[in-house]
């Protein structure tokens, strides 16, 4: 079977998409795909074995705890987004915001998003998740699109962690370095990356023009047309519209998670922040915030247990389409790492390339193995190894191209429809996946493209 062909799942997914508008269909079909080649690999040409394989694949996404985690978490931060609706926590927050003066105009409210984002550093999810939640009432109480907010949580989450590094992703990044050899200690070629890594730093930058001009372009700014008064109606159910609450009966949930994953993401390391489980703590912490929540409104004359139930499943049920996208998103992702997806666009990397062109075609490889996969984790595992031994054998410094390797990941998973963080985004926001990634994607193509040139330059200068 031609390599080729392994980037046909990928291909009719993004297809499907475009031509459908659908999600989930595409994600389905993309993994049947994914599996029959899979089986024409082995000498198996049956349809009906690859259908077989497909639900499989889908049903091995559950064997591993961490992936059962995230999906169980994902279903269960709805409830949590319903407690503080129902019972009005979120319009009173919102007030209380409005009268300090802390987010007082739309600005205000841009730059409290941002900079919550930028503050949750320990983890991509929770920063996401964070801001999403602290800002979702305030963004309709100023006439925002949620597609902006998605926008704004998802180009500060995933940049600011690969960043400041001092979280999971540096640490997983770190144990994928660390046996190579070179004049260089690991832990000094993964900071020097920092100031590398130009895709997550102009990708800030222009989240923060967005959010202090309130300047919008491409598809976003036909949303934001839309979300002016009057013109389109408020997300069906606003957490602004639910009169009558206390500001308690967000702002502490809301503290539970946060506070709750840092603490469980110490007591899964044995003390130790970047050795913590991301998925367990995240889980945990929000099942503690959902009991929390839950006893303070039944403490509450206004709530009956069954209201509250009810609720909470409607929570729920307002979830599942995103909940299904993130399943099928990680079995996708797992069949094409067996198919060889990743390792033969990385192969494409080392072939007949000038040696000034490196760093940029590992960004751009790096994208392209992103998107198709929808995982910037998986893209560092894959990339890295090829990466290295290059700068090594080729004399290019290793820290540029290891930039490149990461800056290329956050890229292609942030124009990538079956990302399963692009879904976490959307949920978070309260949008539509397919809406959130028309939106975003001008902005990170821009980023990118002054990404490829800054590698070019500076591979010109690295090989002089």
């Amino acid at each position: 079977m031609s390599e080729w062909l392994t980037l046909l799942p990928a291909t009719v997914a993004i297809a499907f998409v475009l031509w459908r508008k659908e999600v989930v269909a595409a994600l389905i079909l993309a993994v049947f795909t994914s599996e029959y080649l899979l089986g024409i690999q082995s000498g198996n040409y049956s349809l009906f074995d690859g259908f077989i394989q497909a639900i499989e694949r889908v049903v091995a996404v559950f064997t591993d705890a961490g992936n059962s985690r995230i999906l169980l978490f994902s279903m269960l931060i709805g409830a949590v987004l319903a407690f503080m609706r129902f019972s009005g926590g979120v319009n009173a927050t919102v007030q209380m915001m409005v009268n300090s003066g802390l987010a007082s105009n739309a600005r205000r409210t841009g730059l409290m998003t941002f900079i919550t984002g930028i503050i949750v550093f320990i983890e991509s999810n929770l920063s996401v998740l964070t801001a999403g939640i602290v800002s979702r009432g305030l963004f309709d109480k100023f006439n925002m699109s949620r597609e902006r907010l998605a926008y704004i949580i998802d180009s500060t989450s995933a940049p600011i962690c690969i960043l400041i590094l001092l979280n999971g992703w540096g640490a997983f990044v770190l144990g994928i370095i660390a046996p190579y050899e070179t004049e260089q200690s690991a832990v000094s070629i993964l900071l020097a990356t920092v100031p590398l890594n130009i895709y997550a730093i102009s990708t800030l930058v222009v989240v923060f023009y967005t959010v202090w001009t309130g300047k919008v372009y491409g598809p976003l700014a036909l949303t934001e047309s839309l979300a002016a008064p009057g013109l389109s109606p408020k997300p069906k159910r606003s957490e602004i519209d639910v009169q009558g609450g206390r500001v308690r009966d967000m702002l502490v949930p809301l503290a539970i998670i946060v506070l709750g994953m840092i603490g469980f993401m110490f007591w899964t390391g044995k003390g130790d922040l970047m050795a913590g489980s991301g998925s367990a703590s995240v889980l945990y912490a929000t099942i503690a915030a959902l009991v929390v929540s839950f006893l303070m409104l039944i403490s509450q004359p206004r709530f009956s247990h069954r209201q509250l139930v009810d609720e909470g499943f409607k929570g729920v049920a307002e979830i599942l389409p995103l909940v299904a996208i993130l399943l099928l998103s990680i079995a996708l992702g797992a069949s094409v790492k067996e198919l060889g997806t990743g390792v033969f666009i990385s192969g494409l990397v080392a072939d007949y390339l000038p040696l000034f062109l490196v760093p940029a075609v590992i960004f751009i490889a790096g994208a392209f193995a992103s998107f198709t996969t929808g995982t910037s984790w998986g893209t560092f595992a894959l990339l890295v190894p090829i990466a290295m031994p290059i700068a090594i054998n080729l004399d290019l410094p290793p820290s540029l191209v290891l930039a490149a390797v990461l800056g290329g990941g956050v890229f292609g998973d942030h124009c990538s429809p079956v990302s399963d963080t692009t879904a976490v985004s959307s949920l978070a926001a309260g949008c539509d996946i397919l809406d959130h990634v028309k939106t975003q994607l001008p902005y990170a193509l821009f980023c990118g493209a002054i990404t490829i040139v800054a590698y070019v330059i500076m591979g010109l200068v690295a090989v002089s």
